[in-house]
């Protein structure tokens, strides 16, 4: 049940007046209160900086999945350090429809700001535009298409993403065979883009490889990947590879190639966390994931919807440094989307640096 936390407010024009500013690109320590290296993070952020405590909704795709446990922590930390009033909610399965009514809820509420990773950018576009028509600041991330955000934030240039992803199935494939694609939803604007950057790569790069059938939609859940991938081995014996976009395929994946004895024969490249797939990049079962820090992607979206809150607008432009990994430089390379913003923050992990990360 999502809940409304109270909040005190400070005068804005006060704390201007005394010639109190955000300061943002100042760096400052915040006191470490999770994963996220804050150390270079602005003080401008904190409530007692802007003179109000903001109340924001991080709404994701489905809640009580690894991927979106990772980007509480990123949030709650956000809490910690800034004293803003944050928290996250998600439908218990992947579901549109569920999503959409969450957000109705935080409008009711009269939260400050909504951050959102849609699982459908169609189903949320009307209730986001009811949002921002009630004055509600609307951040979104995984969601390049969205009309109706004040700022999108995408951890990178998600055809290059899915681009990687294919450079190194196709190397496991030795350049031929055929391969499946998933997403999450065939609305999924993100998941979408990765596929779409990967197959482009193949065509180029390795003119003897194929898809096998249209891509695969799994609802973000590794039992669903699992089922589907397994109905696609049956139809197509001779599969050899599986391009994975939602983070649970590689569970799903790795699962399937373990159960059939497949590893060496049937390969996967996709997104995935070692908390996930850590067992099968471990027995060798798979041989690759990809991912960027959810954590710190929620931690961003936070950052810019209190940038604008604080009427920050002008600073939101290409070059900006959050202060954080993988976010120091961000770019706008749409001219036509200048609110579309691009970090550079993913990571290629094997067995060899999985130990690297615990999450």
């Amino acid at each position: 049940m999502v809940t409304r936390r109270d909040f005190n407010v400070r005068s804005l024009a006060a704390l201007a007046g005394a010639g109190l500013g955000l300061g943002f690109g100042v760096p400052r320590a915040f006191a470490a209160s999770g994963p996220v290296d804050t150390a270079k993070v602005s003080p401008g952020i904190t409530a007692k900086a802007v003179g109000k405590k903001f109340s924001m909704a991080t709404v994701v795709k489905v809640d009580g999945i690894a991927w979106f446990d990772r980007m509480r922590e990123g949030v709650k930390q956000f809490k910690d350090e800034t004293g803003h009033d944050t928290w996250m909610v998600g439908p218990s399965q992947a579901d549109a429809a569920a999503q959409v009514q969450i957000v109705e809820s935080l409008i009711a509420q009269g939260v400050d700001a909504i951050c959102i990773v849609p699982f459908s950018v169609e189903a949320v576009e009307p209730v986001l535009k009811k949002a921002r028509s009630q004055g509600i600041v609307v951040i979104s991330h995984e969601a390049s298409n969205l009309m109706n955000t004040d700022y999108d934030i995408e951890a990178f240039d998600n055809r290059a993403y899915g681009a990687k992803l294919m450079e190194v199935l196709g190397q496991q494939m030795g350049g031929e065979g055929g391969y499946v694609c998933t997403v999450g939803s065939l609305t999924s604007q993100s998941q979408n883009e990765w596929i779409d950057g990967g197959i482009a790569y193949q065509k180029q790069h390795f003119p003897k490889m194929f898809e096998v059938t249209k891509r695969i939609e799994t609802y973000d859940d590794a039992n669903t990947d699992y089922n589907k991938l397994k109905e696609v081995l049956t139809t197509y014996p001779n599969l050899k590879g599986i391009l994975g976009g939602p983070m649970p395929t590689s569970a799903g994946a790795g699962r399937l190639i373990a159960e059939r004895g497949l590893a060496g024969k049937l390969f996967f490249s996709g997104t995935g966390l070692v908390s996930v797939a850590g067992q099968y990049l471990k027995n060798g079962d798979i041989s690759y994931i990809q991912f960027w820090d959810p954590a710190v992607a929620g931690y961003a979206m936070n950052i810019l919807a209190v940038m604008t809150l604080a009427k920050q607008r002008a600073a939101i432009k290409s070059g900006l440094d959050l202060g954080l990994s993988g976010y120091t430089n961000l770019t706008t390379p749409n001219a036509a989307r200048p609110n579309l913003l691009y970090g550079a923050g993913w990571v290629g992990v094997t067995k060899d640096n999985m130990s690297q990360y615990n999450f």
